[in-house]
């Protein structure tokens, strides 16, 4: 069974997100280019420091759930906020939207920063 030796720090359930923590994280987005990553903190959060190349999308926003409409379901996304609860609450929109494939940082970016991720400011 292939779900038994999978890594505690990826997992998925029923086709959802597969939730990542930071070391995890940084080896998805080395292996896979085309992977989006999408922070969903506030602009001021992400301006102290961001993942290399993430996109902004305030998920504290009165747009967020149209700026996630505008963007293509059939990339693939890693998405964070600072500690995964934010994020984790935004899940719903991606499914609702029906993206294809999503990694959520569950740590959040704490955890990326704890696991000694690069850091962009």
């Amino acid at each position: 069974v292939a779900e038994a030796n999978s890594p505690a720090t990826a997992t998925a359930s029923d086709d959802g997100p597969i939730n990542v923590d930071g070391a995890k994280a940084a080896e998805v987005l080395a292996s896979d280019p085309s992977i989006v990553v999408l922070d969903v903190r506030s602009p001021e959060e992400f301006a102290e420091g961001h993942i290399k190349g993430a996109v902004n999308i305030d998920f504290g926003g009165d747009d967020f759930e149209a700026r996630i409409a505008e963007l293509d379901p059939a990339k693939p996304y890693l998405v964070h906020c600072a500690s995964g609860r934010r994020s984790g609450l935004a899940m719903p929109v991606f499914e609702k939207l029906e993206f294809a494939r999503l990694y959520h940082l569950s740590t959040g970016f704490s955890g990326w920063v704890a696991d000694g991720q690069p850091v962009e400011k």
